[in-house]
C-alpha cells in the first residue's frame, strides 16, 4: 500500500506531462483512427469477413504469447504464416475489400455530386408509385420479379447483360417484361435515374451460407447484388407472392404497397417525403381505430 501510494505522484505526473505534450493533430488524428476501427468493425460485423478476421486475430494473439514465453518452435510457424499474410488475406477477403473500397470511392462523393441539385420528389414519387403498383399487381397474381434500383454503384457489367429500354416506369410495361412468356422475365429489371434502363439483366449470386435454403435464385440474385453494391432490390416470390427487399446484404420480407411505398421514398427520394408518407399511414390508421371505437 505504502509502494502505491509513493508511486501515484509519479504516475499523475507522467500523465500529466503525456496530456501536455498531446497537440490537436494527435486528437484529429486518434478520432480519425477510431473512425475507421469503427466503419471497419460496423463493416465486417454482419459479414463472412467477420470469422476470417477473428481467425486472423487469434493468430496475432498466439504470435504476441509465443514471443512473451519464448515458444520457439510456435514462433518459427507463425512468422512464417505472417510474411505471406499479406497476400492470404487479399485473397480472403477479396469480395469484401471490392466492396469497401467502391463504397469508400462512391459515399464521400455523394455530397459534393448533389450540391446544386435539388431532388424532384413529385416525379420520383410518381415513378414509385408506378413501380409499387406493378409489383403488386404482380405479387397478387404470383408472377416472380427482380427490379434493382442503381444508386451511386453504376451498374454498367450487368446492363451490358441485358438489353437497354430506356423507358418511362409505367406499371403495365413493367408486368409485360416480367409476363412469364415474356423473353426477359428471367432476369432483372434495373432503374437508372428513374427510368427503366435494361431488363432481363443477370445479377450475381450470394455466396453466403448462412442464408436460409428455402431461398430460390431470385432472392440469392438479389442479395448477392446488394452485398456487391448500394443498389436497392426489390423482389417478388414466384412461389408465394411475397415482396421482399434487399440492402446492404440483408433481406426484408413481408411488404405491402404502404410499407413499400414508404422504403422506396425513404431510399430514393428523401427522408422528408418518407416522414410524410409515414405520418399519412399512421394517421389513417388511428382514423380506422377511432372509427371502429365509434
Amino acid at each position: 500500500m505504502r509502494i502505491s501510494l509513493v508511486a501515484m505522484p509519479e504516475i499523475v505526473t507522467d500523465i500529466l506531462n503525456i496530456i501536455k505534450t498531446i497537440s490537436v493533430f494527435d486528437i484529429i488524428d486518434i478520432v480519425c483512427v477510431s473512425v475507421l476501427l469503427y466503419f471497419l468493425y460496423k463493416f465486417i460485423r454482419d459479414r463472412r469477413a467477420g470469422r476470417l478476421a477473428v481467425g486472423v486475430l487469434l493468430l496475432i494473439v498466439a504470435l504476441v504469447v509465443s514471443n512473451l514465453l519464448d515458444m520457439y518452435l510456435l514462433q518459427y510457424i507463425l512468422q512464417n504464416i505472417f510474411q505471406v499474410g499479406i497476400i492470404m488475406l487479399v485473397i480472403l477477403f477479396q469480395p469484401e475489400i471490392r466492396s469497401v473500397l467502391e463504397k469508400v470511392g462512391t459515399t464521400p462523393l455523394m455530397g459534393l455530386k448533389s450540391i446544386g441539385e435539388a431532388k424532384d420528389s413529385a416525379s420520383g414519387a410518381a415513378v414509385i408509385d408506378e413501380i409499387v403498383s406493378a409489383a403488386c399487381d404482380l405479387a397478387a397474381t404470383k408472377t416472380g420479379a427482380l427490379i434493382v434500383f442503381e444508386r451511386t454503384t453504376k451498374l454498367g457489367d450487368m446492363i451490358l447483360t441485358g438489353t437497354v429500354i430506356d423507358a418511362y416506369p409505367a406499371a403495365a410495361m413493367i408486368k409485360n417484361i416480367f409476363f412469364n412468356k415474356a423473353p426477359m422475365h428471367d432476369g432483372a429489371l434495373i432503374v437508372r435515374d428513374m427510368r427503366l434502363h435494361a431488363a432481363g439483366c443477370f445479377l450475381p449470386l450470394t455466396n453466403n451460407p448462412d442464408i436460409i435454403k428455402d431461398l430460390g435464385t431470385r432472392h440469392r440474385a438479389g442479395i448477392g447484388m446488394s452485398e456487391n453494391s448500394d443498389a436497392i432490390v426489390v423482389i417478388i416470390s414466384e412461389e408465394t407472392g411475397t415482396i421482399s427487399t434487399a440492402v446492404e446484404g440483408k433481406l426484408v420480407r413481408g411488404y405491402k404497397k404502404e410499407t413499400l411505398t414508404a422504403f422506396l421514398r425513404s431510399q430514393l427520394i428523401g427522408s422528408d417525403e418518407a416522414d410524410r408518407k409515414k405520418f399519412d399511414i399512421i394517421g389513417k390508421v388511428k382514423e380506422l381505430r377511432n372509427h371502429e371505437k365509434k
